[in-house]
């Protein structure tokens, strides 16, 4: 099975329609760091929700997947959207320091090729543009919780799931801060630390 093709039956198993997981704290978020005509890349836009909310706050923005059937789905919701497919692999069709902002709600825990993806973003971000992102997050007494339960542990690193990555603050703050970002911010977010919450981070890509 091709990788887009394993994307695609992915997308398939999810219904229409489906609320983002911490909608409203990932919005908030998101929209206290953009401004009216900025031009803002939304990578895994999905259904579009996101993207639909940056256009209109006067945001320019480009919305790109790895599936086409999200996009059809953001298409038939958010007519004049401009959103793209995309190779999960390789480089993506974008200029050169082409964005002001690069969004990435969700989608870092899903990326086999984290250096090459990383570069992806780097490259199209101009020098000083800013990169936000959230992820799950694995507080330290979610850690312990998961180290403690047999079943726990079980289902939350499912072989079979689709998560591929998991993230602690320092890691995500580590891996930013290797690939050329400056001022990373990196916060735990949505519920007290022994629950499944969010990571929100900003990160700014560095001059040189």
């Amino acid at each position: 099975m091709s990788s887009h093709e394993y994307h695609e039956r992915l997308w398939e198993g999810v219904a229409a329609g489906l609320e983002p997981s911490a909608l409203d704290l990932r919005l908030q978020f998101l929209l206290g760091h953009v401004a009216t005509g900025d031009r803002a890349l939304d990578v895994g836009c999905g259904e579009g929700r996101f993207a639909a909310e940056l256009a209109r706050r006067g945001v320019q923005v480009v919305g790109i997947d790895v599936a086409e059937e999200p996009l059809r789905r953001a298409r038939a919701l958010h007519a004049g959207l401009d959103l793209r497919l995309v190779q999960a692999e390789g480089t993506w069709p974008l200029a050169d320091s082409s964005f002001d902002v690069v969004w990435a709600g969700e989608v870092i825990e899903h990326v086999a090729d984290t250096a090459g993806w990383l570069s992806q973003v780097r490259r199209v971000l101009r020098s000083g543009g800013t990169l936000l992102l959230s992820t799950p997050a694995h507080g330290r007494l979610q850690r312990l919780r998961l180290g403690i339960s047999q079943r726990a542990f079980a289902a939350h690193f499912d072989p079979l799931g689709e998560h591929l990555r998991f993230y602690t603050r320092d890691t995500l703050t580590r891996l930013l801060e290797e690939f050329g970002f400056e001022q990373v911010d990196v916060r735990g977010a949505g519920g007290p630390s022994w629950a499944p919450g969010v990571l929100l981070a900003r990160a700014v890509r560095s001059r040189f």
